[in-house]
């Protein structure tokens, strides 16, 4: 039985931690906030709740088998999963709309026939179908096994196939998502629709490689779900199933450094309210692999020839805007509403300036969920957009945030009219927020991993050059959203108790 230290109490930290303890491990978790969950969080004021995370949840398939492996009780005896239907309801920019079926590709290929034009939905279709063979292929390397000491195979050849040509008599490979769309969509909906998946993770589409078809496939295939009550509830009993299993938990505490001896990673070095101390362990599970560059005092924890971390500052952020709203919700609202923006090309030029959209793509989330709202009078509602991290853009200078805000409820009025004189009052959240949060740099948020395009866009293994020392969560193998941080705890564990032989999940 050996000592571990996590480092945080993320998703992904603790999904390691709990797993860790099932095998015997004596485990304690050291978080420099008051709480867990990362940025699974939620704000609360005047009777009104508001997930300022992840709003959904996709391939709950992650979280039942962390349950599973770690009691017995299943997921669903611990919370209630919704999958919400629609999918999502789509506005884009020339007014159209389209309400998506969740998990069904022909209630979808129906729909946008439907909403776009004979033809839409079958060209949509068609993609799934290629979306779904580039799953197949990513999937094991890129979710479920521990990233390969040859890494390379995977940056070297695109998995999205390449799509026939009839007139042409040969085939093309698509290098980007941008080429996805322009190439089989075509319809600048259709291409809205799909690269809206990468911009949520503030993946720019003309660079992104084309296996991030794989972000709207996953969507399709395992449903998007809700969590009864909030998205923080899934966070509560992630944390409730590690003290279930005998994890400690020590919050306000900040870990300043990482004690080495004979070679291996062999404690924390900690600040707290009660001063400095340290914490001895056999093995520490840590933060992102940038950030514990410092902890190391800057020990080269990859090999030359592996993927290095990279800036977390340098990923996007976002921008949460909460409204407490007067007036009951409506009976066939759907729970999530995009709002394309009316300028595309300036939303990315913006991106690549670092500076956010004047007209930015947001995200309404309107969950029908009485836990959320003081009473049935009322709403309470939630606005996402992606943002450049405060790392490249003063959220903090006066005016910014609001005014961003502003932008952020006026696109939302294009899908709900009338929202502004509901509001009883919002509250603007931006990076600075996020990284207060989860400790990220410039409060970004990291995207999922992707192969193709030279390795840019994997994460670092969850094992370092430093023996005994691990890293778990967003900014690791396999990177950034729910369900991959249940996964980086998974391989976490996997590599612990299994040892370097471990192959990944069966």
């Amino acid at each position: 039985m050996a000592r571990i230290a996590v480092i945080g109490a993320g998703m992904g930290a603790m999904a390691a931690a709990a797993r860790l303890a099932v095998a015997g491990h004596r485990v304690a978790v050291y978080e420099r906030t008051e709480t867990y969950g990362g940025a699974v969080r939620r704000f609360e004021r005047d009777g009104f709740g508001f997930d300022t995370g992840p709003g959904l949840l996709a391939v709950p398939a992650v979280y039942r088998d962390l349950f599973i492996k770690t009691g017995k009780e299943p997921l669903e005896a611990c919370v209630e999963l919704v999958q919400v239907d629609p999918s999502a309801r789509h506005v884009f920019a020339d007014g159209t709309e389209a309400s998506l079926p969740n998990a069904s590709r022909a209630g979808v290929v129906a729909a946008l026939d439907e909403a776009l034009g004979a033809g839409a939905g079958g060209r949509w279709g068609d993609f799934l179908i290629r979306a779904r063979e580039t799953w197949d292929r990513t999937r094991r390397p890129l979710l479920e096994e521990p990233l390969w000491p040859n890494w390379q195979v995977l940056a070297e050849r695109e998995p999205y196939p390449a799509v026939p040509h009839k007139r042409l008599l040969r085939t093309r490979r698509a290098g980007t998502l941008a080429e996805v769309g322009a190439w089989e969509l075509r319809d600048p909906r259709l291409v809205a629709l799909l690269e809206s998946h990468a911009l949520a993770y503030g993946l720019d589409p003309g660079t992104a490689p084309a296996n991030a078809a794989v972000l709207p496939y996953m969507e399709h295939a395992f449903g998007t779900w809700y969590v009864r009550g909030g998205m923080r509830e899934l966070a509560r009993v992630v944390y409730e199933r590690c003290l279930a299993r005998k994890v400690e938990f020590r919050f306000g505490v900040e870990v300043t450094g990482i004690l080495e001896k004979d070679g291996r990673a062999a404690g924390l070095e900690l600040a707290g309210a009660e001063g400095p101390s340290v914490a001895e362990a056999d093995l520490v599970v840590g933060t992102g692999p940038w950030r514990l560059g410092e902890l190391t005092h800057g020990r080269e924890l990859y090999a030359p020839e592996g993927i290095k971390p990279t800036h977390e500052g340098a990923s996007p952020g976002r921008v949460v805007v909460c409204l407490a709203l007067s007036g009951a919700r409506d009976a066939d609202a759907a729970h999530r509403t995009v709002v394309h923006t009316p300028d595309r090309q300036a939303e990315l030029e913006a991106f690549g300036r670092g500076e956010p959209a004047a007209r930015p793509t947001v995200v309404m989330d309107r969950p029908d969920d009485p836990a959320l709202r003081p009473d049935d009078a009322h709403e309470s509602m939630v606005l996402t957009a992606t943002v450049p991290s405060q790392a490249r853009y003063d959220w903090e200078a006066a005016g910014a945030a609001e005014a961003f805000a502003d932008g952020m409820v006026a696109a939302a009025e294009r899908a709900l009219p009338g929202l502004r004189e509901r509001a009883l009052w919002r509250e603007v959240r931006t990076p600075v927020h996020t990284r207060l949060e989860t400790g990220a740099e410039g409060g970004a948020v990291p995207a999922p991993a992707l192969a193709a395009a030279e390795g840019s866009f994997l994460r670092p293994s969850n094992s370092t050059s430093l023996a005994g020392l691990f890293t778990v969560g967003g900014w690791s193998h396999p990177g950034g959203g729910l369900p991959h941080a249940g996964m980086s705890g998974a391989l976490v564990a996997g590599l612990i108790v299994e040892g370097p032989e471990f192959q990944g999940s069966q």
